[in-house]
This record gives structure tokens, C-alpha cells and sequence, in this order.
């Protein structure tokens, strides 16, 4: 119902007074939408407030698309990290050019009808489904790592992909939910494996030294690890798997070997990412690098800024502690954080005074 012009003057009175304005702010979020913080981390939306996302538009196929293959998506489902999925998700739709070929397959440590609503509202022609991810499989193999968002066991989902996933699906593009997707995401999936079981991004210009402590480097049978390879970096958000050859090379136990070593010896510091290394590098199939900008959000004490790389880009990857969405809710962000700006479907809490 149509407020009067008295009333619309009377609570533009009011909002005037910062003190009010700062009540009623913070008031809307403790009892309106209990748990979605200031800073922008989506935490668990009551009913009261049916979907915190704008609806995005149907993306339907272009006209080559009658013959393409489904493609198959995999990412983890979080609520402090939903804002991003939903960034990302937005961007790899968007660009594609048979969107509808596109099927998420989501991991999830629980079961949260809120987030569902939201993804279903959010983006109501989208097909995926959610897994759960049982927590216990890594809770005595995890090792506190330089940062406490490393250590959440699910961060670790990625390495029991092949074990969650219908075994139906043979080939799966894992991402994570801190990157934005501007390019055909059709183009990487159909990048040749070259008979690995996993291609990515390499970096071999960096120093791989540092990913491994010197209790490894020292040890003479540990440092042996890479001998007959040649170990390049490479990031373990960006990653198409062949998960066929993946569930018949056991390469989850291989992983589950090297985290038991590293409850005993502290070999490594950066939770999921050195199982990776261990087991795959310098045995994978390199993609060119404009498929993982990564570093975005800095590094993973500070998250300082950082410029964009040189050469052309496919996918932009917050990667490292500084995320887009707190930075730009902060007020502080840094250049690149305007990049992802355009895919974020969050509804501040201005949206609702304004409806």
C-alpha cells in the first residue's frame, strides 16, 4: 500500500538522524535476515527474507549447440562463500555459448535448504545437483596450515571428487567460487588431456622450493619424491579432471598417504594444495595461462592487492585471503575487485528499503 506524502516526510525525518539510521540498519540484520553480516559473508538467510540474490536471466543455447556434449561443473557449496558461487556462476552462464549444455555438481559438508532456495530463485532454469561431503573422511588428516580458511575440510572435497560424483560422468571442470569465468567456458573443457588424468595451468617460473618445508627437503627419502619429473606449480582451483582415470589410478588414497605423512613430519603449510604437488606435478597437462589469473586477493596473510598478470584472460581467480565481495563491502577495494563487481547478484540491504 502507497504510503502519504506526510509519512514518506516523516521517515525521511527520521533516516536523517545517523543514530537512527545506524538502529535500523542493525537492527534489519539481526532480526530480519538473522546472520548475513555487514561485511558481506552470506551466512544462513531466514525465511524471512525468501532469496538475497536478484534473479539472473535465462541464458539459453546458441544455434551451433545441437550437438555439443553436456558439460560438467563441479564446485563446493558454502554459505560464507555463497555470494561468490553465485558471482561465478553468473559469469560461466553468461558466457557460454550453450549454457544450458552447462550442469553443476556442488559439494556441500551440510544440508542447507536456505542456500538451495536461494540457488533455485536465483537462477531457476539452472540444472545442478548437491552432494554431501563427509567431513569425517578428513577430520583426523587435516594439519593446521598459514590460514585458518585452508583448514576447513571442505577445501579438501576436491581430492574425493571422483568418489562423490555419479559415475556416469567421466570428465569434470573443477572451479573454485573466489573467480569469475569471462571467456567460453566450452573451450576448457574441451581441452586435450593428452592420456593424464588431469590438466591445469602450469607456472613453472616459480620457485616450487618454498611450497615444502625443510623438514621434506632434508629428509632423503622424501626429497626423492620428484625425481624422473620435472614439479612446476600449477593451482589447484582451476582443474579439468578426468575422473575416470582418476578413481582407476587411486589417486585419492595417494593423497590420503601423503596428508598421513604430514600429520607426522609437518612437510608442507598450505592445506589441500601439496597433496596436489606431490602426487601430480610435472604430470599434468598444461593449460595456457589466461584460464587461471590467479592471485587476486593477494597473499595468504595480508591479502594486499596485486595487478593483473600480462597477456590475455579467460578467467579471473581471487585466489589467496583478500575476496572482491568484502573488499568492495568494505569500501577498500582494490582495482581488480571492480572486474568481478558486475557478476555479484547480492541484494544490499539498501534493495530491501528500496522494495
Amino acid at each position: 500500500m502507497a504510503s502519504s506524502p506526510t509519512t514518506r516526510h516523516r521517515l525521511a525525518g527520521l533516516l536523517s538522524s545517523p543514530f537512527l539510521l545506524f538502529f535500523l540498519l542493525f537492527h534489519y540484520h539481526i532480526a530480519a535476515a538473522e546472520g548475513i553480516r555487514l561485511a558481506g559473508i552470506i551466512r544462513k538467510p531466514t525465511p524471512d527474507v525468501a532469496n538475497i540474490f536478484r534473479e539472473a536471466p535465462a541464458f539459453r543455447n546458441g544455434d551451433s549447440c545441437s550437438d555439443e556434449e553436456r558439460i560438467h561443473i563441479a564446485m563446493t557449496l558454502d554459505s560464507n562463500y555463497l555470494r561468490g558461487t553465485m558471482a561465478a556462476v553468473l559469469s560461466i552462464l553468461q558466457h557460454s555459448t550453450c549454457p544450458e549444455m552447462v550442469e553443476f555438481h556442488f559439494l556441500s559438508a551440510r544440508f542447507e535448504p536456505d542456500v538451495l532456495s536461494n540457488i533455485k530463485a536465483t537462477f531457476p532454469y539452472l540444472k545442478f545437483n548437491v552432494y554431501r561431503f563427509d567431513s569425517n573422511k578428513v577430520r583426523g588428516k587435516i594439519s593446521k596450515s598459514i590460514r585458518q580458511a585452508l583448514d576447513q575440510p571442505l577445501n579438501y572435497a576436491r581430492i574425493y571428487l571422483a568418489d562423490i560424483i555419479p559415475s556416469d560422468v567421466k570428465r569434470v571442470l573443477y572451479l573454485d567460487s573466489d573467480l569469475v569465468v569471462v571467456d567460453d567456458v566450452g573451450k576448457l573443457w574441451k581441452v586435450d588431456l593428452q592420456g593424464k588424468v588431469l590438466a591445469a595451468p602450469e607456472y613453472c617460473h616459480a620457485n616450487f622450493t618454498p611450497y615444502f618445508t625443510n623438514v621434506f627437503w632434508s629428509d632423503p627419502e622424501l626429497s626423492r619424491t620428484f625425481e624422473g619429473r620435472k614439479p612446476c606449480y600449477f593451482n589447484t582451483g582451476v582443474m579439468v579432471v578426468d575422473v575416470e582415470r582418476w578413481r582407476q589410478g587411486g589417486y585419492t588414497k595417494k593423497m590420503e598417504e601423503w596428508m598421513k605423512v604430514q600429520k607426522h613430519k609437518r612437510i608442507y603449510h598450505l592445506g589441500s594444495l601439496p597433496p596436489f604437488l606431490l602426487v601430480l606435478a610435472g604430470d599434468i597437462t598444461a593449460v595456457d595461462h589466461r584460464w587461471n589469473q590467479h592471485g587476486l586477493g593477494g597473499d595468504n596473510l595480508e591479502g594486499k592487492c596485486r595487478s593483473l598478470h600480462p597477456g590475455p584472460i579467460s578467467l579471473l581467480h581471487w585466489s589467496g585471503k583478500g575476496k572482491p565481495w568484502l573488499r568492495l563491502d568494505s569500501r577498500k577495494p582494490c582495482t581488480v575487485d571492480h572486474l568481478w563487481a558486475p557478476y555479484d547478484l547480492y541484494r544490499s540491504p539498501a534493495h530491501y528499503f528500496e522494495e
